[in-house]
């Protein structure tokens, strides 16, 4: 099963901030819940060989990787082109696809949604009952529309495919000290429980809490003793609560 995970966000419309991306932050809570870890996000623009460079880097560190935009009908949706040039397999028509897309969008079919059809040549065509277009696969690789709403549709049909055998293990503290104050315990902690892996995300604003600290792990126990080391050595008025 997956452990690692990288995503390559395509689209103009993502580097010039006309649209916000939503799926990030969608794939790592999710990831993050089957046990894989995404270490690495890159965002490039709608250019074959930027894709095509940025696609090998990432697929040869990383035991998946997604991505995400660039696949429909238009002159710069060019993903699937760039992923069949990475992986060195033709671009051809699935037959399959094309039925649905037929079935879809009838008399009113053009050459444009045909060629959301054309996919890398021995791609898999990954399907559940809950989404109505399947997801391309190609080797180690999950091309994902920029949508949002249909990636949120499409993802879940993976999770057995993709789900660690250990899963992470989380605790959480939320502390009304500033970072500074913990700074030199949370430094011991995290040194004395290398396999854990300790987070400080300092807030601004929060009228309930300073800081929250958060203590991630595949090994329970190894979680649970970081997690009491730090929370025992935070005063305990300004400890706000723990999860």
């Amino acid at each position: 099963m997956a452990q690692t995970a990288a995503a390559l966000i395509i689209g103009n419309e993502i580097l010039t901030g006309k649209i916000q991306d939503q799926n990030v932050s969608y794939l790592a809570r999710e990831l993050f819940e089957l046990g894989v870890t995404l270490r690495r996000v890159v965002v490039c623009p709608d250019e074959v060989d930027v894709i095509v460079r940025d696609l090998d880097d990432l697929r040869g560190t990383h035991d998946v990787v997604f991505t995400s935009g660039g696949i429909g009908p238009t002159h710069d949706d060019v993903t699937l082109v760039a992923v069949a040039k990475a992986l060195g397999r033709k671009l051809i028509r699935s037959q399959e696809i094309e039925l649905m897309i037929r079935r879809f969008f009838g008399d009113g079919t053009t050459e444009g949604h045909l060629r959301m059809a054309d996919v890398p040549e021995g791609a898999a065509l990954v399907r559940s009952g809950d989404a109505p277009w399947p997801t391309v696969a190609v080797d180690n690789v999950y091309v994902f529309p920029g949508v949002p709403e249909i990636f949120r549709m499409k993802f879940p049909m993976l999770k057995d495919r993709l789900r660690a055998d250990a899963p992470f293990v989380s605790r959480a503290i939320y502390t009304g000290a500033d970072e500074f104050e913990i700074a030199d315990a949370l430094g011991r902690v995290a040194a004395e429980h290398p396999n854990v892996t300790i987070g400080s995300y300092l807030r601004w604003r929060e009228p309930d809490y300073r800081v929250k600290l958060t203590f991630d792990g595949r090994d329970p126990d190894a979680v649970e003793r970081a997690f009491t080391a730090m929370r025992d050595a935070i005063p305990p008025d300004k400890l706000v609560r723990t999860e």
